[in-house]
C-alpha cells in the first residue's frame, strides 16, 4: 500500500516548480490538505476535481502524514 500510494505522488522540477502532486496531474498535494484541514470532505474534492480518486486522496493524505504535515 506505502508504495502505491508513493507511486501516486510525483516531484517534478519542471512541473508546478517541484511541488509534490498527484501524478498526471499538477494538482498540489499540499492543496488537497488544506481543502481537507478546512472541512472539505473527500467526496466534494471528487466532484470539484473529477480526475482525482479516492486512492489519489489517500495518498495525499499519507504523505502529508508521512512529511510531518
Amino acid at each position: 500500500m506505502a508504495g502505491e500510494s508513493h507511486s501516486r505522488i510525483t516531484a517534478d522540477p519542471n512541473v508546478c516548480f517541484g511541488t509534490p502532486c498527484i501524478r498526471g496531474t499538477r494538482i498540489w498535494v499540499s492543496l488537497l490538505l488544506d481543502f481537507l484541514d478546512n472541512g472539505t470532505t473527500v467526496e466534494e474534492l471528487l466532484a470539484e476535481y473529477p480526475q482525482l480518486t479516492v486512492e489519489d486522496v489517500e495518498a495525499a493524505l499519507l504523505y502529508g502524514r508521512q512529511s510531518g504535515r
